[in-house]
């Protein structure tokens, strides 16, 4: 889940976009700006594409919730 700057939610929406192993951006009105569904192979891999959105500009805040198939 993602916070964002207000009127930067457009510029954002399109930096994770281009990021491959994000399946589905939504935009949610709430404590959060864009929930992100993203699939990855391991704990390490997600905290560098967690780092990665962190270091777009507009992003203020980011928390994740891992799940798994059963």
């Amino acid at each position: 889940m993602i916070n964002v700057v207000p009127g930067e939610e457009r510029s954002v929406y399109n930096e994770l976009m281009k990021m491959g192993e994000i399946k589905d951006v939504f935009h949610v009105f709430g404590e959060y700006d864009f929930v992100v569904v993203m699939e990855v192979e391991g704990l390490s891999t997600l905290n560098k594409l967690v780092d990665q959105i962190r270091e777009i500009n507009g992003v203020t805040a980011t928390k994740t919730i891992v799940g798994a198939e059963l």
